[in-house]
């Protein structure tokens, strides 16, 4: 009875996790559609890839024994392609300082994967050793995915404004948090709940958010005060020329 129930809880928690891994598409068509990043930061996407890639591991017989966390392995193997999508548009739009930045996190994300899959299967020898390490990077990984949201909540307090918080990513990263944090907890696999813990609570928090500013236009900026002292200078050097054309002109006359 408790295989089935937790089997129903892996199975539902997929479908929310492959909704959760799917729901940037809303927000990759406005990019492509604008052919700009914008504000949107990639490191979300960059650290859920690298969640995928370490739970697709930790699923397979390699680290956990036999076809036990069968479910793991399919939603995050998902997972892999769709981040690995979004990550490509985002090098493909953004600029190209930020273009170095991203090459450079997304190589350091395969050189700790790649490191983690190596002493995993070589070094250590056992099914025991080898989920207790992929398990903790894993659950570094997961706390870093459903942390990263922060920076977004950070920005809709200042700005009071939901526009780079998108509503879908916010509610399936709640639905998908609290099914893994009790198909974690039925299995008495700490290295699949305990990410959970973190992650269905700011998820809420981020849904609390959404409902209180959801119709707030925000902070409206101030361009004219931002230009002048951003253009002062310039401003003044092109007065100056001014001048000195309309004296030159009066003393042509």
């Amino acid at each position: 009875m408790a295989d089935n129930l937790r089997l129903a809880f892996g199975i539902v928690g997929n479908a929310a996790s492959l909704l959760l891994y799917a729901a940037p598409i809303l927000t990759f068509k406005r990019v492509v559609r604008k052919r700009s990043t914008e504000e949107f930061s990639c490191a979300p996407y960059l650290i859920a890839f690298l969640n995928c890639l370490l739970y697709t591991w930790y699923g397979l017989p390699v680290v956990s024994r036999g076809w036990e966390n069968l479910t793991v392995v399919t939603v995050n193997g998902i997972g892999i392609l769709l981040e690995l999508s979004f990550i490509v548009i985002y090098l493909w739009f953004t600029s190209v300082q930020k273009k170095k930045l991203v090459s450079s996190l997304a190589a350091s994300v395969l050189v700790v994967f790649v490191t983690t899959a190596l002493v995993s299967t070589f070094a250590l020898h056992d099914h025991q050793h080898r989920k207790m390490l992929v398990g903790s990077i894993g659950v570094l990984a997961s706390v870093s995915m459903y942390g990263s949201p922060l920076v977004a909540v950070k920005r809709v307090i200042e700005t009071k404004s939901v526009e780079f918080m998108p509503f879908y990513l916010s509610l399936f990263a709640f639905l998908a948090s609290t099914l893994w944090l009790i198909y974690g907890l039925l299995g008495r696999d700490l290295f699949l709940a305990s990410p959970s813990l973190l992650g269905t609570p700011l998820g809420a928090f981020q849904l609390v958010l959404y409902f209180m500013y959801r119709k707030s236009k925000g902070i409206p900026p101030e361009p004219i005060k931002f230009d002048l002292e951003k253009n002062g200078l310039q401003l003044i050097a092109e007065t100056e020329i001014i001048k000195s054309q309309v004296s030159t002109m009066n003393g042509t006359k």
